[in-house]
Order: C-alpha cells, then sequence, then structure tokens
C-alpha cells in the first residue's frame, strides 16, 4: 500500500509541475522543459559514461552542458531576447561545432581509456536528447503565438499510448511484440495502445481545438509509431547497461528518461509533420 501512495503522490505532484509548466507562460514552459532536459541529460550520462572518478563526473557536467546548447539556442530565437535573429543563428551555427571540439580537448587532457567513445556518448546526448527538446520548442513557438494545447496534446496522446500499451497488455497480451529488448511488450498491447491514442486524438480535438482533427489524427499516429520506437530504443539502453530504471528521480515511477522515452523520439517527427501543416496553411 505504501509503495502505491509513493507512487499516486509521485503522479499528481508530476503531473501538476507539467501542467503548471505548459500552461504557466512561456517563460514557465521553457524553464520546465530546461529542468527536464538537463535531468534526461544527466541520467543519459550516467547510464553511458564511466563514474569513478572526478574526471568522469567533469566529463558528465560537460556533456550536459553541451547537451543543453540545442535546446538554450532555440530559447533565445523563441523568446525573443535577440533583435537580431538571422544573425544570430548564423553566428550560432558557425560556433557549432567549436563547442562540440570542447569534448575532444577534454579528452586529451582526461587521460581516458575509451577517449573517442566517451566524445561519442557526448555528442549522442546533444542528438538523442538536445536537439528533440529543442525541436519542442518549434512545436509550441510560432511568430509570437504560444501553442500550449499543441504540446499538451502531444504529451497526452505519449500518456496514453504508453498507459494503454500496459493495462491492455498485461491484460490480454500474449504475442511478445520485441523479446530480445523488452520481453513484456506484446502486440496486443501495442494495438490496444493505439486504438486508445487515436480515441484521444479525438478526445483533444473536441476539447483543446488548436488543430484539426485531421491533423490530431497524424500526430496520434505519429505517437503509436516513433513514441512506442522511442520507449524501445531506451529499453535497449537500459538493457545494454544491465538497468531496470534510468534513474529514481520519480519514486515508484523511475526516472524522467523512462517517462520521456517515446517523446523525446516522436518530436523530430511531430515536429517536421507540424511545420509542414504551418507552411500549408501561410501558404
Amino acid at each position: 500500500m505504501n509503495a502505491l501512495l509513493r507512487r499516486g503522490a509521485t503522479a499528481l505532484i508530476f503531473v501538476a509541475a507539467m501542467l503548471g509548466g505548459i500552461y504557466g507562460g512561456r517563460h514557465a514552459f521553457v524553464l520546465l522543459f530546461a529542468l527536464i532536459t538537463g535531468l534526461c541529460l544527466w541520467e543519459f550520462f550516467n547510464i553511458v559514461l564511466l563514474r569513478n572518478q572526478k574526471r568522469d563526473l567533469i566529463r558528465r557536467w560537460l556533456g550536459i552542458i553541451l547537451g543543453m546548447v540545442p535546446y538554450l539556442l532555440a530559447s533565445v530565437v523563441q523568446l525573443d531576447l535577440v533583435q537580431q535573429k538571422e544573425s544570430f543563428i548564423a553566428i550560432a551555427s558557425l560556433l557549432f561545432f567549436p563547442v562540440i571540439f570542447s569534448a575532444f580537448i577534454y579528452e586529451l587532457y582526461s587521460k581516458a581509456e575509451q577517449p573517442f567513445a566517451n566524445v561519442a556518448f557526448i555528442v549522442l546526448g546533444m542528438a538523442y536528447i538536445g536537439v528533440p527538446f529543442a525541436l519542442l520548442e518549434f512545436i509550441a513557438f510560432e511568430d509570437g503565438q504560444f501553442h500550449a494545447n499543441t504540446v499538451f496534446g502531444l504529451l497526452a496522446m505519449t500518456w496514453v499510448n504508453d498507459t494503454g500499451a500496459y493495462l491492455v497488455g498485461s491484460r490480454f497480451g500474449k504475442t511478445l511484440l520485441f523479446p530480445r529488448i523488452s520481453p513484456k511488450k506484446t502486440w496486443e498491447g501495442a494495438a490496444g495502445a493505439a486504438i486508445l491514442t487515436l480515441l484521444a486524438a479525438v478526445l483533444i480535438h473536441q476539447w483543446l481545438g488548436s488543430l484539426r482533427l485531421i491533423d490530431w489524427l497524424a500526430l496520434a499516429t505519429i505517437v503509436v509509431l516513433f513514441g512506442s520506437l522511442g520507449d524501445l530504443v531506451e529499453s535497449m539502453l537500459k538493457r545494454s547497461a544491465k538497468l531496470k530504471d534510468s534513474g529514481t528521480i520519480l519514486p515508484g515511477h523511475g526516472g524522467l528518461l523512462d517517462r520521456f522515452d517515446g517523446f523525446i523520439f516522436l518530436l523530430p517527427f511531430a515536429t517536421a509533420y507540424i511545420l509542414w501543416v504551418r507552411m500549408a496553411a501561410g501558404g
């Protein structure tokens, strides 16, 4: 019972924090997802990088700082913190690779046994976590408008997909989906989750609007396909490190990366679709 209460309390606090950050305005949104991005990077580097010596801790902080760069640059642009956006983007693009190469410079002096593997993991953290959360800002912001409902709808469908797969799979699941990576996920659970996510898209359209029904259904399809793949990718990561959870920051629920694995993976595809819809509407 105590474990169940702990899970329930954690879920309530988590949902309240998410709603407050999403609907608390532009700056609250940016701060919320900056925190989430940083913590997801911390958990990722805690899994893939060594943590036995002081140099390993420095490397992790370096990875977090570099991984945050795409998100911070997107924040500067989307919050209108600079007047000459085109010039800022051009300068930031020119400095992007020198920033990445700082990881090579650190490894040159760290005396690590596998310096290039460390650099590869740091760059992977930026691509796997930093860039997708930066793309989220292009979903949330458009010409001075803040699309909180679109972000919430995407998150809600992701959670419905995850929860539906677990509930339907635990009750009716018989055929394993990907036993080599995740021995508990089933095709029945995936099918049930897909149906529930499409239904959620219809309800979100009725309650929130923001997008056309066809667009919510298209995003629901992206959630089902790429959100599920993202969950498997993170399971592959944890399985390679022989871990059950990515962290312990959410009592009874694991780590933040466990909660956002599917969302992170679907963001590039959802962003591409939403930007295409906006361009088509504006053209």
